[in-house]
């Protein structure tokens, strides 16, 4: 009951990359930089194990980028070719690889890191991915001019990868998805098509994690732009719940998204953000706790999954251990209330 997870990246040594910023490049170079990435793995999983986590994650220790990490491996996607676009539509703009071909997967991207971290826990393991929507929406695209088709492209390549990270026995398989909230009329039309050609075929647990985002300055400055609730989640909530997804990720902690709107995923296990990840301060388990007695009256218990708002990376480690202790305790205080230890 009430297993607890983090939504993504945890900061990473000072040695492998610069503290609390936000895709850092490496430190390290060649064969260190992979015996770092390896160690980096190492680090977060003990103290995600330390602090109390269940289902555990290499805290994207491997990837510099949460989309580009995976969309390195992909052919078609030039990286020396970076254009300078507005994303997330317009919020703020990013240097952006170039789509220049077809798009291919001509080999694992991940594959490596996941046979890595599975043998390094017992504990029930998740892997990160951005979903179609997201890569599109941060790829220059030169070739194809057509959003829904390229993301329908690098769904099926997704799908390629999902199912062999599967096989190395990854237990929850999550596409990030932050365009979600912003793309509202693309989501019904075929940012949901998208997911479900991802996760075709896949049995594990899948989830999709949406958020409004990083605690950047821009992100912060665009959440002041949305009034007094943040109500995007009120239009989308019900194509999610009508999805074949298993989890929907959901920032509960710090945020102006009304909680009673967590009813609309009725029949999905939600991962409720009671960590909030745009400061530094550390929670206490009793707040953390009030958040998820909260969520409990309107999703069923046994469907809620105490997790992080986001990634935590551009913190320092010592936080984001702190808020990784404060959301164990807090997980472990509810259910000591609720006779489920």
């Amino acid at each position: 009951m009430l297993p607890t997870t983090i939504a993504g990246s945890l900061p990473k040594p000072a040695w492998l990359a610069e503290p609390q910023r936000l895709w850092a490049p490496w430190r390290l170079s060649g064969a260190d930089l992979e015996r770092g990435k390896r160690d980096a793995a190492l680090v977060v999983l003990k103290e995600q194990e330390r602090a109390g986590i269940d289902i555990v994650s290499d805290g994207e220790q491997f990837r510099q980028h949460f989309v580009h990490g995976f969309v390195e491996g992909i052919e078609g996607v030039d990286f020396s070719a970076k254009k300078r676009i507005g994303i997330r539509d317009n919020r703020y703009e990013a240097d952006c690889p170039t789509v220049v071909g077809p798009v291919a997967r001509p080999g694992p991207v991940h594959t490596a890191d996941v046979r890595f971290t599975r043998a390094h826990t017992d504990r029930k393991l998740k892997f990160t991915i951005p979903g179609p929507m997201t890569i599109v929406d941060t790829l220059a695209d030169e070739y194809y001019r057509d959003r829904p088709r390229l993301a329908m492209e690098f769904a099926r390549l997704i799908n390629e990868e999902v199912r062999e990270l599967e096989a190395l026995g990854v237990d929850v398989i999550q596409l990030d998805e932050p365009a979600f909230n912003v793309y509202l009329d693309e989501v019904e039309e075929w940012g949901i098509e998208a997911l479900h050609r991802a996760f075709e075929g896949v049995r594990c647990k899948t989830a999709v994690h949406i958020c409004y985002g990083y605690g950047i300055k821009e992100n912060i400055d665009w959440k002041k732009t949305l009034g007094g609730e943040w109500r995007q989640y009120e239009r989308i909530f019900p194509l999610l719940a009508n999805s074949r997804v298993d989890q929907i990720s959901v920032e509960c902690a710090g945020s102006r998204v009304p909680i009673q709107l967590l009813g609309l995923l009725e029949g999905k296990d939600i991962m409720v953000g009671v960590i909030d990840v745009a400061n530094t301060e550390i929670e206490t388990p009793a707040a953390v706790a009030e958040t998820i007695r909260q969520a409990m009256d309107h999703v069923p218990r046994e469907r809620i999954i105490p997790c992080t708002n986001c990634g935590m990376v551009p913190l320092s480690r010592a936080v984001s251990l702190g808020k990784l202790q404060a959301l164990a305790a807090a997980a472990a205080l509810v259910r000591a209330e609720i006779g489920a230890v």
